[in-house]
């Protein structure tokens, strides 16, 4: 792990077992040798009490010092915890006093979307309860019992609706599924029209204002529930992405996606607010210029003198001090090159920038990272950093999928696993498989615990 060639970014939340036993999970996302993004569990280990941030931060801290890589941290995405709030200051602090952040950790800290869109969707809903409570009611009523489920075919023929989808009920706990609800239901309009003038027993029938709420409230959750479909996926996607589904927040993704870059910026801040747009874009702008200042300098330090790819192999076909006048004239061109672009004043990121977009409509299939891949050599140093911002995820998805898994490992009815085989199942399932969920995972679970089964007892 401390052998990648760049920094990682971390994902980190606290479970409470069915045990009442507390578990923290630490995982890790980067982009590799081969530009693939991995996302990895470092740690799932017991977590005593007291879960103040001092303790959490003592944890992860002693997690990274054993994997190696306490100096290659970029970000942490946490949610809006304060005791998550507390624990990265300290965890910040203590990678500032060993030097080992970029801008200061002006960009270590990442707020978990998920959490903040869950929290924006449900003071919405609140303005809508009353229409909501009658929607879920009416798919209640029918679906209740089968000869209503019957009747109501009838009734949907009578109304001439045509569709397949059905009525579906929601978890009122679940948002998403409440958008699905709705999608589904309002189809049904003119069908539950009709139950409540043929069912005197029906009494929840929304009215025609109600339902036209119920439009309204679907078009706003629809854009929700894709992006958190999106961000929720077991297949984490690269950072830019995130950009196209939430973009009235501040992106570095977006810059580094050959088809949006800084104008893509512009468009969207504009369509929120025109007299704001530019100093938004110039402040995203700003930041940039100051963290890839940062990877420049750090490149340059780093690399300085090290020989160069093609002076390598120059030496090995043409010996070291024996150098035909034609190697001379292409290294002598390579040094005009360099010191004209120097004088001229474009770095990388100015010459990336003033590059035209990608077009967008031939690329529905685009892979940012095979394009910065292919570009590795153009942008040596662009690159790198893409490699780290591109791997930020903008949710604690990870390590709530591993708490997915852990509730399969340790239940009521296994509720004396030790913590250290409960860490060994999870973190060898997931270095395995990944975190993608399969038919077989309770059949693999059962073989991973067979093996250890003498240490459950010892």
């Amino acid at each position: 792990m401390c052998n990648i060639p760049n920094r990682v970014c971390l994902t980190s939340d606290v479970w409470t077992a069915a045990t009442s036993e507390g578990y923290i999970c630490l995982t890790v996302h980067f982009v590799d040798e081969n530009w693939r993004l991995v996302s990895k569990i470092l740690n799932f280990c017991r977590m005593k009490p007291p879960h103040t941030g001092v303790e959490l931060e003592a944890t992860l801290f002693d997690c990274l010092k054993q994997w190696g890589i306490d100096k290659k941290v970029f970000s942490i995405t946490l949610d809006n915890a304060f005791v998550n709030d507390n624990m990265q200051d300290i965890l910040k602090n203590h990678l500032r006093v060993q030097n080992s952040l970029l801008c200061d950790g002006e960009f270590f800290h990442v707020h978990c979307s998920a959490y903040i869109l869950n929290l924006i969707v449900q003071e919405g809903l609140k303005v809508t309860n009353e229409t909501l409570f009658k929607i879920r009611e009416s798919v209640k009523y029918v679906r209740g019992s089968d000869g209503r489920m019957i009747k109501f075919q009838d009734y949907v023929q009578d109304a001439g609706i045509d569709t397949t989808i059905g009525l579906r009920l929601d978890v009122s706990t679940r948002w998403n599924s409440t958008y699905l609800m709705l999608e589904s239901t309002i189809k049904y309009e003119k069908a539950f029209d009709i139950l409540q003038v043929v069912d005197r027993n029906y009494k929840y029938c929304p009215s025609y204002e109600e339902w036209r709420k119920g439009e309204k409230l679907c078009e706003f959750l629809e854009p929700f529930y894709e992006t958190t479909n999106m961000v929720s996926g077991s297949c984490y996607p690269t950072s830019n992405l995130y950009f196209m589904q939430v973009w009235k927040i501040e992106s570095f993704g977006a810059i580094l996606d050959p088809r949006l870059k800084l104008d893509f910026l512009r468009f969207c801040y504009t369509k929120l607010d025109p007299l704001t747009s530019h100093e938004k874009v110039n402040n995203v702008k700003d930041k940039f210029d100051k963290l890839y200042g940062e990877y420049a300098n750090n490149f340059n330090a780093t690399s300085g003198s090290k020989p160069s790819n093609e002076s390598n192999l120059l030496s090995k076909s043409h010996g070291d001090g024996n150098r035909s006048k034609k190697s001379r004239l292409f290294n002598e061109f390579k040094m005009f090159q360099n010191e004209t672009k120097s004088t001229i004043g474009k770095s990388e990121l100015d010459l990336y920038l003033d590059e035209s977009q990608v077009d967008y409509d031939d690329t529905e299939k685009f892979n940012v990272l095979y394009y910065w891949k292919s570009n590795e050599k153009r942008f040596s140093t662009l690159s790198i950093l893409a490699r780290d911002v591109l791997s930020i995820p903008i949710t604690t998805i990870a390590s709530e999928s591993a708490f997915s898994i852990g509730g399969r490992v340790l239940t009521k009815y296994r509720s004396s696993t030790l913590p250290k085989n409960v860490q060994m199942l999870i973190c060898a399932r997931n270095w395995l498989h990944g975190f993608v969920e399969s038919p077989s995972d309770n059949d693999e679970t059962k073989t991973l615990e067979s093996s250890m089964q003498q240490d459950i007892e010892d």
